[in-house]
């Protein structure tokens, strides 16, 4: 007897792309769909566009770097700590699990999570406004617009171009990445007229979930923020009602761990139903729709998001201005201040390939805000102390 076709030990892109044809939503990006790449090349034998994006974006410098970048607590406070890289992979992680929900492109919403925050300086927001400040006068600095000068010119992986040739639907989302902490300048993002896709939209709220309630967790653990703080909160109130009633008494970890869990199911549960109720009540049919809907699909209820405000808000008053991560953040703003102004002031000081751009005729200043914006926090603080104290050796 013959085996059967279906039950072939391959699946070629192809027939992947047929599944997606018969799986998705009619509102979910299909990989054929794709808009391609601004570099011809050659469709891979199994993998999926989207995929394929994926995977380069897992093998770049700049993903790799993101180990060693903040997220709110610099790396050497403590191995526990959320850094920029675990963060972006618990995005990845809520974000795909939406996706199969929904019945949209798994592949796109993974590697848009991925690389949401690759264009991240050292330090976090606070790197990000320094070099913003730094470079007032020569365009700004956007860590979003950042991500796409790493995908488009920076990464070298190609002999025949620079980037990495991404697919222009993962180009677009990272450039129109936004959540309450990014401002994306539409003015020079791709297709500014064009809502994002839905793919995109769940990237961007899951980067909310993922830092709220993580970032939430991590201040608890460093002392920052006491449960006491959050005795007031009716959403951490409702978490942990739900953890004590249904369980026995635990260690306080376990407890921290479960309440944690349970406010992020209780957000993606309403997020899920929310999104469903909106593309319903909008009657979105396609891409296109979803394109011209000038509000966000992907989004909580109302009463979801009057429940996260006070949370948020505590987050931002007694944690992210705390005077211990304020204190870093400014020492931080210092460092990148002083290595800007000596690295334009005497670009000999930068490695030759980076000093190669500007004898090539690049914008000096840029070339050097490139540099500094894909050091790792480590790198950055080394770079200070041999430039900058007198007992350290160079």
């Amino acid at each position: 007897m013959l085996p059967d076709a279906s039950l072939s030990p391959t699946t070629t892109r192809e027939e992947l792309e047929a599944r997606e044809e018969q799986w998705l939503s009619p509102y979910a990006m299909k990989s054929r769909q794709t808009r391609g790449r601004q570099h011809h090349e050659p469709e891979d034998l199994f993998r999926t566009v989207y995929r394929r994006d994926r995977d380069r974006i897992v093998h770049s410098t700049a993903f790799r770097r993101l180990e060693y970048k903040t997220q709110v607590f610099v790396n050497h406070e403590g191995d526990y700590y959320r850094t920029r890289l675990t963060h972006t992979l618990e995005v990845a992680q809520i974000a795909v699990s939406v996706a199969r929900v929904l019945r949209l492109n798994e592949d796109l919403v993974d590697v848009v999570a991925l690389a949401h925050d690759i264009g991240h300086p050292p330090f976090g927001h606070a790197g990000e406004d320094a070099l913003r400040a730094l470079m007032a006068e020569q365009g700004g600095f956007d860590h979003n617009i950042q991500g796409l000068r790493i995908v488009d010119l920076l990464e070298e992986r190609y002999p025949g171009f620079p980037g990495l040739n991404l697919t222009w639907e993962v180009r677009e989302s990272i450039n129109k990445h936004r959540t309450p902490y990014d401002h994306p300048d539409l003015q020079i993002a791709l297709d500014p007229t064009l809502s994002p896709l839905l793919e995109s939209q769940i990237a961007d709220i899951a980067d909310e979930i993922a830092y709220d309630n993580h970032d939430l967790d991590d201040g608890l653990t460093s002392g920052i923020l006491k449960e006491e703080d959050l005795s007031r909160i009716a959403l951490w109130q409702q978490a942990r009602d739900s953890v004590e009633s249904q369980r026995p008494p635990m260690n306080p970890e376990i407890r921290k761990y479960q309440i944690i869990r349970t406010l992020i199911n209780q957000q993606v549960t309403d997020l899920v139903q929310a999104t469903v109720q909106r593309l319903t009540h909008a009657r979105i049919g396609s891409v296109d729709e979803v394109r011209a809907c000038r509000e966000r699909l992907v989004t909580f209820s109302d009463e979801m998001q009057r429940l996260r405000d006070p949370l948020k808000q505590l987050l931002w008053t007694q944690l992210y201005h705390h005077y211990r991560v304020v204190r870093m953040a400014d020492k931080a703003k210092r460092f990148i201040g002083e290595l800007f102004h000596l690295y334009v002031k005497k670009p000999e000081q930068l490695p030759k390939t980076t000093r190669s751009r500007i004898e090539r005729g690049e914008e000096p200043r840029r070339v050097v805000c490139d540099y500094i914006a894909g050091m790792t926090d480590r790198y950055c603080l080394e770079e200070y102390k041999k430039l900058f104290d007198p007992f350290e050796r160079v």
